[in-house]
């Protein structure tokens, strides 16, 4: 029997599942209604067009109506908006945006995907003109459209996520003074504060005004805006916003379906996609999905397991079985020269899920030294006590972080540990890598601490210490000229690592002592050296000074150095 299937929503999951319930089943009536203008647009692109990285505008559609229909034998209808939908009749109710007219559309199965919509807080002006988000095609054509007026110098970006890191790059390469604020303590909060430093400096490197822990109170013009005002007082020039704050679910329509949501405000679904009514899939970010690490119930709006989901959705309506087991939360952004990445859980949120825990900070080259261009990135490991299993990674890093977080969330997704990335066989060359590559590193690190060879302290843990007050004895292990050209940890003896042997005497073998060198493997050594000389408390500070600082071979700010040393 021919199946009719309506997809509501014709981006990510509901254009993979429209595709795949095609490739799957060649007889079925498949039909999209799209309530914006465009059908599998790439939203992820939007800021790299405003940055001019893609050139030109057509190159944001994967997708038109027209080959919908020519390749697939499916329609799409842009411009409707589904407005109701029945459970009973097995009907939706659709509004042509175009002409208003208002019609009824019958399903034997229905695929939701309706996806989020920006967050736009009640701040007072923030329906002057020149205050946009950055979402969809038509948000960039009036960016566009206001950048062409030849009267914008100065841009404020509103939220240091994803979207504010991407928007603020964007507006640098159109040669603006961007300013971009953040109302919490760091930028891109899925990552650990430390991590997020490198992000920081980099950005008022390449001339960025940042300013964290402020929120916007008011926006001010006279039609147009031309200032934001802070809760602090502090008043910024604006010919341009971009409002980034985040992104809500559209689950209003399956609400007043009657269908069930979770407590973090997705849609209830089976690993099949099936939702509280067995004929209605719903996938993208609308839905809530188990985390693989915590196997809890999350709501993680990433276009990776939105297209994921909507195969799987494709697949079941015509009849398939296929599941969705879970997410990672796996991400990356670029930031200027400078990419981070996570997957799995951050040491937050092992702490807030009572995982017993330990980490480990290796700074690495992401390719051999000895080959020209190699660059830092630090890479954070955050590992389950007594098992070793990976629960989650962070690197900051210039080059190569891409293949190395996928290493590890794939890692993560096979339940690895940290032995087993001892013995992962990755390829190796002098352009692309070292020989013990930075994931290979990160496992060496992380497995000697969970094996008991070496104790280790993590810098935020040292810092916390030395500001209650406790005593530590601090030893550097670098070389003079380290010491004096890229400062030291306020209070460190200066031993080099090949004078320890002779001057360890120069030290009390009874004090607790932390021990660094520039990323942790001198260090190493001298703690082995120090324990068989009878030192009773010795920690390897994780990540060396490097790790210290969270660094990642950028010039410090002045105000950073001056706290190190």
């Amino acid at each position: 029997m021919k199946k009719k299937i309506i997809v509501i929503g014709g981006v990510a999951a509901g254009a993979s599942a429209a595709a795949k319930a095609r490739r799957d089943d060649e007889n079925a009536e498949i039909v999209i209604y799209e309530k914006g203008p465009y059908v599998s647009f790439a939203n992820c692109g939007l800021p790299y067009y405003i940055g001019r990285d893609i050139k030109e505008r057509d190159q944001l559609f994967l997708m038109t109506p027209e080959l919908f229909q020519n390749r697939y034998n499916i329609l799409v209808k842009v411009n409707h908006e589904v407005i109701k939908i029945n459970r009973k009749e097995k009907q939706v109710t659709v509004k042509n945006l175009d002409t208003g007219a208002i019609f009824t559309d019958n399903y034997d199965r229905l695929v939701v995907a309706t996806g989020g919509s920006p967050v736009k807080p009640p701040i007072p002006g923030i329906d002057l003109d020149n205050i946009f988000t950055l979402f969809t095609v038509r948000d960039v054509d009036n960016i566009e459209q206001a950048l062409a007026q030849g009267n914008v110098e100065n841009v404020v970006i509103i939220g240091g996520g994803y979207i504010g890191l991407e928007a603020t790059e964007a507006f640098l390469k159109r040669g603006k003074r961007v300013t971009l604020v953040e109302k919490t303590d760091q930028l891109l909060p899925y990552l650990d504060q430390e991590m997020a430093v490198p992000l920081q400096i980099h950005l008022e490197n390449i001339g960025t005004q940042v300013i964290l822990g402020d929120g916007v109170k008011e926006f001010k013009g006279d039609r147009v805006v031309s200032r934001v005002v802070l809760e602090s007082g502090k008043v910024l020039p604006a010919d341009l916003v971009i409002v980034a704050v985040g992104v809500k679910p559209r689950i209003e329509l399956l609400k007043e379906a009657g269908l069930e949501i979770g407590p973090t405000g997705g849609v209830v679904v089976k690993a099949t996609l099936q939702s509280s009514d067995p004929d209605i899939y719903v996938g993208g970010d609308i839905i809530e999905t188990v985390h693989l690490v915590t196997g809890k119930k999350v709501r993680i709006p990433l276009a990776g397991p939105a297209n994921k989901q909507g195969r799987v959705i494709g697949a079941n309506v015509v009849g398939g079985k296929k599941y969705f087991k879970g997410v990672l939360g796996t991400s990356i952004v670029k930031v200027g020269d400078l990419t981070a990445a996570k997957t799995g859980i951050n040491e937050r949120e092992a702490k807030e899920e009572g995982f017993a825990y330990y980490v480990s900070y290796t700074p690495s080259l992401d390719h051999a030294g000895y080959y020209p261009g190699g660059k830092h990135m630090l890479t954070k490991l955050i590992v389950e006590e007594h098992s070793g299993k990976i629960l989650g990674a962070e690197i900051v890093g210039w080059q190569g972080v891409d293949k190395r977080i996928d290493v590890l969330a794939t890692a993560i997704y096979a339940s690895l540990t940290v032995e087993d990335l001892e013995n992962l066989d990755l390829a190796y060359a002098p352009p692309y890598s070292s020989a013990k590559d930075p994931v290979i590193i990160a496992g060496f690190v992380a497995a000697n601490i969970l094996r008991g060879e070496i104790n280790v302290i993590a810098p935020q843990d040292l810092k916390k210490s030395l500001e209650r007050g406790e005593e530590w004895q601090i030893v550097d292990v670098r070389t003079p000229k380290e010491y004096k050209k890229e400062g030291y940890i306020s209070g460190a003896k200066l031993i080099p690592i090949d004078e320890l042997r002779e001057k360890y005497k120069d030290l009390d073998p009874q004090k607790r002592t932390a021990v660094y060198c520039k990323v942790g493997y001198r260090s190493y050594l001298a703690c082995k050296i120090l324990r068989n000389f009878g030192f009773k408390e010795v920690y390897n500070i994780s990540g060396g000074y490097m790790g210290y600082l969270s660094d990642v071979g950028i010039a410090p700010k002045k105000d950073q150095t001056a706290s190190a040393n």
